[in-house]
């Protein structure tokens, strides 16, 4: 049976060929025509003439997937309550469904493997190869795509494809999932109004760019947004919104643009806001000053909390160069950042904020001053400092 599976594939691929038609371009198209090919074995097996399809719908879509989707993974990638999907060896393809991992039966292999990826990136325009073992790209329908490959992995490709399904465009999406409470959530809106500049922190998975979606669903009506993301993730619900990303250098080890050039050229394009994906290095310094010239944003950063996370963005502009000090980014962030909001994964992959923290702008020796504004106890958020909430 796999092997008339097969054969009615390459028919489907020969008659898309004749008639000039790309799978990839026109899907509606092609899963006619797939129709016409299954259907016309159907008539040849009452016939007698070949063995019937089990199930005629299910080898519709398998052709489907296989030619213009992404093969075995497609199933997953259709699938809408199913967040990630990762290989970590071709007989080691998992899934994540609200954050809980999942063994899934499929198996590939190597070379299967590297075909998929090979699918993945053919219009991403980015490469994979020995000098350049990493790569993030996004997908058509906007999933993002990680790889490594050997010699930084022992011996099979490592994929990641994390999907961004339900996104809450707004805070009150939140609230209704049980994440913040609306008191939280309309301290926040006014924030976000007010033009205070906001970091989301917490670990991966945890919801940051979620979090940061709904934020700017409260930016005012007609101001203009610009997003800096190393591949798109975010999804602004703005009439007048450009999003940049990264590029990686071409094989003649050129015209790479990293984070920091995009922040830097973000400045220059007359934004209201600017919205940074995630700060992990140098770029976190050209933030900093264009926060500290009165230009309201929001960012990301990993950390294991809020006080943790407001610690890393005065350490991480130092990597700018020799020349940035503590002596001026301690006080510049002091005075430039006004509310972080710290998320939470639990080990039932449930996301949730944990801590919503203030930065007073006052600095204790070396330590900028925080106020907890609000914090999670027994799994309810409530207002701890009744002058900021």
């Amino acid at each position: 049976m796999d092997a008339m599976i097969v054969q009615l594939e390459r028919d489907a691929r020969e008659l898309a060929r004749r008639r000039g038609l790309d799978p990839t371009a026109d899907l509606a198209a092609f899963q006619r025509l797939v129709t016409e090919v299954v259907a016309d074995h159907e008539s040849r097996s009452l016939a007698g003439h070949v063995t019937p399809l089990i199930d005629p719908a299910a080898t519709q879509k398998d052709i489907v997937d296989a030619v213009a989707g992404f093969g075995p993974l497609q199933q997953y990638l259709d699938d809408p309550s199913i967040e990630e999907i990762w290989i970590n060896e071709p007989g080691k393809v998992f899934v994540a469904r609200s954050g809980v991992a999942e063994l899934t039966p499929t198996i590939l292999d190597q070379q299967g493997v590297k075909d998929l990826v090979e699918r993945m990136l053919r219009t991403s325009g980015r490469r994979l190869d020995l000098s350049q073992p990493f790569v993030d790209a996004s997908l058509p329908n906007g999933e993002r795509l990680h790889v490594v490959i050997p010699p930084i992995t022992r011996k099979s490709w490592a994929v990641n494809i994390r999907k961004f399904i339900a996104r809450a465009r707004h805070l009150g999406d939140l609230v209704a999932r049980g994440s913040l409470t609306q008191e939280a959530a309309d301290f926040l809106a006014d924030a976000v109004r007010s033009g205070r500049n906001i970091v989301v922190s917490g670990a991966t998975q945890a919801g940051k760019t979620t979090m940061i979606g709904a934020l700017a669903g409260a930016i005012p009506a007609g101001q203009r947004v610009i997003t800096c993301e190393e591949v798109f993730e975010l999804n602004i619900a703005s009439r007048d919104c450009v999003a940049l990303q990264c590029r990686q250098e071409s094989l003649e080890g050129s015209g790479e643009v990293p984070l920091r050039r995009l922040v830097k050229e973000a400045l220059r394009m007359r934004p209201d806001r600017i919205i940074v994906g995630e700060v992990r290095e140098a770029e976190a310094f050209d933030l900093l000053i264009g926060l500290n010239a009165g230009l309201p944003g929001m960012s990301t950063v990993h950390a294991n909390s809020a006080r943790e996370a407001v610690t890393k963005l005065a350490t991480l502009p130092l990597l700018a160069g020799e020349n940035v000090t503590a002596a001026f980014v301690t006080p510049t962030l002091a005075q430039a950042l006004d509310v972080v909001v710290h998320l939470d994964l639990d080990p039932n992959g449930r996301r949730s904020v944990r801590e919503i923290v203030g930065v007073s702008g006052r600095i204790e020796g070396t330590v900028i001053e925080t106020n907890t504004i609000f914090e999670r106890e027994d799994g309810v958020l409530r207002a701890r400092d009744a002058q900021w909430a």
